[in-house]
C-alpha cells in the first residue's frame, strides 16, 4: 500500500515538473532566440572583417583580435569610454539624490500624494525623442526661451549644444530631468513598506529627522537603492538617443559615448565586425560596473 502511495506521489511530482518545464519552454526559446543567438553571432563577427557591402561579394575573413586592437588603440574610442563613465557616474549620483528627495517629500505629504506623484512622473512618461527635441528648442541659440530669458536679465547666452564647455552638462541635466522620476517611483514604493512602528519607536527615543532618515529609513530601503543604482547605471551606460539627436557626439568628441562612437564608425560605414567588437567591449564594461552593485546587494 505504501509503495503504491509513494509511486503515485513520485508520478505526481514528475507530472508537475513536466508541466512546469512545458510552461517555461516557450519563454526560454524566445530568450535564446532574442538574446543568446544575437550575442553569440556578435561575438563571432567581432573576430572577422565583416562589412555588409563588401562581404556580400567577397565574404568575411577571420582576423583574430585586429578589431579589438584597432578599437582600444583609437583615441576617439578612449575618449568615448571616459565620457560614458563620467556621464554614468554624474547622472546616477544626481538621479539617486533627486529621486530620493522627491520620494521622501511625497511620502511626507498628508494630502495630495496621488496628484503630486502623477505630476512628478510626467517627464519619465514622455518619449525620449520628444524630450530631446523639446530641450533642443528651449536651448536653441536663436529662438530658445532659455537664451531669451538670459538676454532679458543681461546675462551671457550660449550655444548650449555646440559649446564644448556646456554640451556635456546639458546632456546630464536632460537625462537627470527625465530619469529621476523613475528612481522616485521605485523608492516611493519602497518607503511604503517601511514599518511605521520603527518610526514611532525612534520618535519616542527622541531621534530627530536626520537620525530617523539615516538609522531607520535608509537601512530599510537599501536594497531598493542598490537596485535603482544598478538599473540606472546600465541604462545610462547605453545612452545613445539623446546624444545622437542633440550633439551627434560633438563638439570635438566631448559628448561622444560608446554607443555614439559605434554608430559613427561602425554602423554608418556598415563595418559590423568593428561594431561588434565595440559592442562586446561595452557589454564587458557594463558587467563590471553592475557586479559592484550586485556584490553590495548580496553582502
Amino acid at each position: 500500500m505504501k509503495r503504491n502511495v509513494n509511486t503515485k506521489l513520485r508520478s505526481a511530482d514528475a507530472q508537475t515538473k513536466r508541466f512546469g518545464l512545458g510552461m517555461l519552454s516557450p519563454t526560454v526559446v524566445i530568450l535564446l532566440i532574442m538574446t543568446a543567438y544575437p550575442l553569440f553571432f556578435t561575438l563571432v563577427y567581432s573576430f572577422t572583417d565583416y562589412n555588409l557591402l563588401r562581404s556580400l561579394k567577397k565574404g568575411s575573413h577571420f582576423i583574430a583580435l585586429q578589431n579589438y586592437t584597432k578599437l582600444l588603440s583609437d583615441p576617439y574610442f578612449q575618449q568615448s569610454i571616459l565620457n560614458t563613465v563620467k556621464f554614468t557616474i554624474l547622472a546616477v549620483i544626481f538621479e539617486m539624490f533627486i529621486g530620493l528627495v522627491m520620494a521622501l517629500f511625497v511620502n511626507s505629504l498628508k494630502r495630495g500624494q496621488k496628484t503630486m506623484r502623477t505630476l512628478l512622473l510626467l517627464p519619465y512618461l514622455l518619449p525620449t525623442v520628444t524630450v530631446a527635441l523639446s530641450w533642443r528648442m528651449m536651448l536653441s541659440p536663436n529662438y530658445g526661451i532659455v537664451n531669451q530669458v538670459l538676454q532679458a536679465l543681461h546675462l551671457p547666452v550660449y550655444n548650449w549644444f555646440s559649446d564644448i564647455h556646456t554640451a556635456f552638462g546639458m546632456l546630464v541635466l536632460i537625462d537627470v530631468w527625465q530619469s529621476a522620476p523613475f528612481v522616485f517611483l521605485l523608492l516611493y514604493a519602497a518607503l511604503q513598506s517601511v514599518p511605521q512602528s520603527q518610526y514611532e519607536a525612534a520618535r519616542i527615543d527622541g531621534a530627530n529627522r536626520f537620525k530617523i532618515l539615516f538609522y531607520v529609513t535608509l537601512p530599510n530601503i537599501k536594497n531598493s537603492l542598490a537596485l535603482c543604482a544598478l538599473l540606472r547605471t546600465i541604462d545610462s551606460f547605453r545612452l545613445f538617443d539623446k546624444v545622437n539627436l542633440l550633439t551627434g557626439g560633438g563638439p570635438a568628441n566631448s559628448t561622444s559615448t560608446i554607443t555614439q562612437y559605434l554608430y559613427n564608425y561602425g554602423i554608418k560605414s556598415l563595418d559590423f565586425g568593428f561594431g561588434s567588437a565595440g559592442a562586446i567591449v561595452m557589454t564587458v564594461l557594463v558587467l563590471l560596473l553592475s557586479s559592484v552593485y550586485i556584490k553590495r546587494a548580496i553582502s
